[in-house]
């Protein structure tokens, strides 16, 4: 007997669900095109990523409109938004917050309380910009943040808001003074987005938009219960079992054969010579949702509990996938192998 509770308990409350978040995706990839031009694969794959319960790192030279995606996304979300700018000397207590003295009147008396000020960090949406500018220790202060949704100060654990998603922004070309993430802390995002330049019509369009004086005007499309029942939607889509056997071999050759961790089986034998380390199950699980999410808008595949992902939602709409890149590490071993590392998917 279905869940009373359980607001996809049926196939056709499962029908309305999709029905209603493909309106709502194809409303907010809308408001989001009124201030950014062109790169439509970098928005589908933040609003995966969102709609995923993921968090997002934008990689990509200055100027090509990473912070205004994110910014934009704020706009059209009824949610809160924060922007921490990161830096050498930021420390974790910036981010985070910290404990401070509080004085309060109590009974006529000025008393002195130790109370929790919480730090930028506690908003729905988060734009962590220039991540590798920061020190690993305050990296890290962030990371565990985005994986255990809370955090902990003077021995008392605060819950983060829901939704949380944080996108983060880094610079690939200036090295000096940064501190790029290491692969274990590249493993927490669920997309690395590679943001390219503008081709010849967008670029006349950014001018256009920017150089007349028009403003885009974003109108909020949808709030926080909205977003979670997506994501419940999301998790609830059938899969079939050969698109889940896709995505566990496309994980698995990346795991080069390695006498100490085995691994070998699908790799091929470029994979063997430049890939020191494979992608973690955290890839594989990226892949399942982001196909997930790809085909809850679509039409239905007969099955009871909703949509079906077909093969070709598994695969990338870029040459490589963005669930991969960044996660695994590749081998430095004498050769040069600059173009690999750090990118299993090659």
């Amino acid at each position: 007997m279905p869940d009373q509770d359980d607001a996809f308990a049926t196939p056709e409350q499962m029908h309305a669900a999709a029905e209603a978040f493909r309106a709502d995706y194809a409303t907010l990839r809308a408001e989001i095109g009124k201030a950014v031009v062109g790169h439509q694969d970098i928005v589908d794959g933040v609003l995966t990523c969102l709609f995923t319960g993921g968090h997002a790192l934008l990689e990509g030279v200055p100027g090509i409109g990473k912070t205004l995606l994110i910014r934009t996304l704020a706009e059209a979300l009824s949610l809160s938004f924060s922007r921490v700018q990161f830096t050498p000397d930021l420390m974790p207590a910036d981010i985070t917050g910290t404990t401070i003295v509080h004085e309060a009147e109590i009974d006529g008396r000025t008393q002195r309380q130790f109370r929790f000020q919480p730090g930028p960090i506690f908003a729905q949406i988060v734009l962590a910009d220039e991540i590798n500018r920061a020190t690993p220790k305050t990296q890290s202060a962030l990371l565990e943040a985005m994986q255990e949704r809370s955090v902990t100060a003077a021995g008392q654990t605060h819950t983060l808001p829901s939704p949380f998603f944080v996108m983060a922004t880094q610079n690939p070309i200036e090295q000096e003074g940064t501190y790029p993430l290491p692969e274990a802390q590249l493993d927490r995002f669920f997309f690395k987005l590679t943001v390219g330049y503008s081709g010849r019509e967008d670029l006349a369009e950014i001018l256009e938009r920017t150089t007349t004086g028009a403003r885009a005007s974003i109108t909020p499309v949808l709030d926080a219960e909205r977003i979670e029942r997506y994501q419940q939607l999301v998790r609830r889509v059938a899969i079939a079992p050969h698109v889940r056997d896709y995505a566990v071999r496309t994980v698995l050759a990346t795991h080069p054969k390695d006498s100490r961790y085995g691994g070998g089986e699908f790799a091929t034998p470029l994979v063997n010579e430049y890939v020191r380390v494979g992608a973690s199950p955290r890839a594989a699980q990226a892949l399942e949702l982001a196909s997930k999410c790809r085909a809850a808008p679509r039409r239905a595949c007969g099955r009871e509990r909703g949509r079906c992902p077909r093969g070709g939602d598994a695969r990338p709409a870029a040459p490589d996938h963005p669930q991969l890149r960044g996660r695994g590490r590749g081998r430095d071993d004498g050769h040069d192998r600059g173009e690999h590392r750090g990118d299993a998917a090659g």
